[in-house]
This record gives C-alpha cells, structure tokens and sequence, in this order.
C-alpha cells in the first residue's frame, strides 16, 4: 500500500522512504540517550553527591564538541554521510554498553564516568553535524524546513518518554539497565543506515571548493544575519539550555525528591518541548533572525522567572511553558542557518553551528555547578537566565542595520566579497 503524504502538510517528509526510516530508529535512539542522560546524572550524584562533579561530567561531554564538530562538518561535505554514521552510531552504542556494564557488575568509578563520557561525547560530536547535513539530503531543499521540525518533535519525543523510563528503571533496577538500553538503542539507528536507498537521496550539485574547515569561519563573518543567530546560539546554549543541571540540583537540594521525580521533570519539560516542534512543523513559517532574538530574550526571562518557583509542584507546572520557548527559538535558529547556507558549504556550516551551539557546555556547566555551590541553585538559574535574555539584546543592537534574511548567497560570492572587504 502506497504512503500517501499530502505534499502541503505538517507530515509531508515522510513523502520520502529515508526519512522515514531514520526517523523511526532516531526515535528509539532519542529515547535511549535521554534515558542514559537521566541515569549518568543521577550516577554522578550517588558517587559523588555534588553539584560541581555534576557539572564537570557535562562539561566533558560537550568538550569534544569543541573540538570536533567543525572538523566533522568539514568531513560530511567530502565523504559518505551514510559511513560517517554507521562509525559514529556503533562507537556511540559500545561506550553505553561498557558503562552499563560497569554500573551493573559494581565496578564502577567516577573516572570511568569522565572518561566514558568524553567518548560518547567524540562520537556525538562527529555525528550531530553530519547527520544534520544529511537531513536535507534525505528530504531535499523545499522539505528542509519541515523535516528539522519534525527532526525536533523527535528528539523530544525521546524527552518525553526517555527520562521517565530511566527514573523508573533506577527506582528499580539501579542506573545499569538504563546504559544498556541506550546501547541497545543505536542497533535500531545502524539498521536503518544499511537500508536506506542512496539513488532516492537529494544530492544537490557543488560548487568545486577545498572543504576547509576555515572557510566556514570566513563564510559566517561575512554573513551577519548568520552571525547574530550563532552569536544567540551560543550563550543560550552555554547558559540557558541547561536543563539536566537545573533540574538535578532543583529535585535534589531545592525540593528534595527522589529518582523517579527527577526523571518526571525531564519529561514535562518535554511536553512543552514538543508542542513547540509539532507546532513548528505545521505552520512551518518562515521565521527571519528578528523572531529568533525574539524568543531567546522571552526563554531567558521565563528561565529567571522559574528560579524562584517556591515549591516543586510549580516548578514542575513552568517547565514545559519555558521549554517551549526555548525550543521555537532553537528550531528555528536550525533550520534558518540550514536553510540560508550554501550546500557547497552546509556542512562546515553545521559543523560550527553545533561546535558554537555545544562548544561552551565544558566551560559553562562546571562553572554553572561551581556558582550552584557558592550563591546557591536558585540564584545560578536566574543568573544564567538573565545572561540568555540580554545578549539577543546585545546581539541585535550592534548588528540591526545589518540583519537582512537573503533567498540564496553562494559561498564563492560570499568568500570573495569577504576577502575584498579585508
């Protein structure tokens, strides 16, 4: 029986056979990876029972990003996106696996925990950029948009169910069953890789240029509107889109609740989450960079706002109000740099896009851990939020004049008036 999609709907990528594929093992994937992030939290916290060790994992994690992510942008515009992740998605599965491994024979130290987040962190790292790249050979141009929509409702998705399997099977079995659930997780991912058609992908016709990770640095200074949007990124995602942090400590040291509570957060935080994605996949509106700045400085307020929610019932209410927000803002940072960038470049673009979006986590979240020990949880959040809120501000001040949303800019014109400029 043919999949019949209407070519105008919230639903229209799924029109194509790949899509649908990576996007079905994606979602089990998704699930798995909230479910180990909720465990590992929760691991570091038993070992350690503080607020900065809790922080620094995270902080490893993200390193990697910083270091890799442009140089695996630079990889997906010269070789196989499909081989690039079939590695990244079977090392990713064997770091869970040997961590649950660990967890489950009570073997495991703090320093396993670092150094095996790090890893997951490498794989990631190569991965995020690759495969966002590969969506819009999946679906083509004209479904780009839509298709990070419902990339997005995916991924929170994997929020909504992730975290509240994980607080359960903690509550029951321990941290270990949730590791070896998300190594389990990445089968579902490398099958669907294998699968998939390569004659039914877009492959859109490059401009012959050196895939220099440099070029991407140029390519965004000479591209204020994409500039502005990164410069948001960035600060949002080192400040503001710290939510395993936020809700650990407010469970734990505010509220003083349990595994299976703090699991419960992660998931109404994804409510809103997702109804930020479907909506965002059905009105699929073209946003421009103003709408963005926007909503970040809207998300930066709501974050300040739940700091001082005074019991957890409340805190818990506001969540999926501020992950709304904060996910319209990052859907459609996402799809505007996608949709906005060269292909002949796109995945150098995503590769600094991510390295700038994930980039500051190994700063921001051990400093993030250390100020919730020294002014306290509450006063950290709404720090953190004021700091998301005012550099949009900031942002759009210096650049206003500037913040133009061009149709198509190719990266030999971009490049040479750069260059001419200097």
């Amino acid at each position: 029986m043919a999949f019949v999609i209407r070519e105008t709907g919230s639903l229209r990528s799924f029109r194509h056979r790949n899509f649908r594929l990576i996007f079905a093992s994606n979602l089990v994937s998704n699930i798995g990876g909230w479910a180990q992030r909720v465990a590992q939290d929760w691991l570091v916290l038993e070992l350690t029972h503080s607020g900065r060790d809790l922080g620094l994992v995270t902080g490893i994690q993200f390193l990697p990003s910083l270091i890799f992510s442009l140089y695996a942008g630079s990889l997906a515009d010269r070789i196989s996106k499909r081989k690039l992740l079939l590695i990244t998605n079977l090392g990713a599965g064997l770091t869970s696996f040997i961590l649950g491994l660990l967890v489950i024979t009570h073997h495991v130290k703090l320093w396993h925990v670092f150094v095996l987040a790090f890893l997951l962190g490498a794989f990631g790292s190569l991965d995020a950029p690759v495969r966002q790249a590969f969506t819009s050979e999946m679906v083509g141009k004209s479904d780009l948009a839509n298709a990070v929509s419902l990339n997005s409702a995916n991924f929170n998705m994997g929020r909504l169910i992730g975290p509240g399997v994980s607080g359960l099977l903690i509550a029951a079995f321990h941290t270990g069953p949730s590791f070896l659930f998300n190594a389990a997780s990445y089968l579902f991912v490398i099958w669907s890789l294998l699968v998939i058609r390569e004659s039914d992908l877009f492959i859109e016709e490059k401009v012959r240029t050196s895939a220099k990770a440099k070029q991407a640095l140029h390519y965004v200074r000479a591209r204020p509107d994409i500039l502005a949007v990164m410069i948001t990124v960035f600060f949002t995602g080192t400040f503001g889109l710290n939510f395993q942090i936020y809700n650990a400590l407010m469970a734990t040291q505010i509220f003083h609740k349990g595994a299976a509570t703090y699991g419960f957060l992660g998931t109404i935080l994804a409510i809103g989450s997702l109804s930020a994605a479907i909506i965002s996949a059905r009105l699929d509106m073209r946003r421009d960079v103003r709408f963005i700045l926007r909503f970040a400085v809207i998300f930066g307020a709501g974050l300040t706002a739940i700091a001082f929610a005074p019991r957890y019932l409340t805190y818990a209410l506001a969540l999926p109000i501020v992950g709304m927000l904060a996910l319209t803002m990052m859907i459609s940072a996402n799809s505007y740099v996608q949709g906005h960038s060269d292909p002949a470049i796109r995945g150098r673009i995503m590769g600094l896009y991510l390295m700038v979006f994930m980039g500051g986590t190994p700063f921001g979240s051990p400093l993030i851990g250390w100020l919730c020990t020294q002014i306290g949880v509450r006063e950290t959040i709404a720090l953190c939020g004021a700091i998301t809120a005012l550099t949009p501000l900031v942002t759009y001040l210096f650049l206003r004049h500037k913040l133009t949303t061009p149709e198509s800019v190719k990266v030999d014109d971009v490049l040479v008036a750069f260059y001419e400029h200097k």
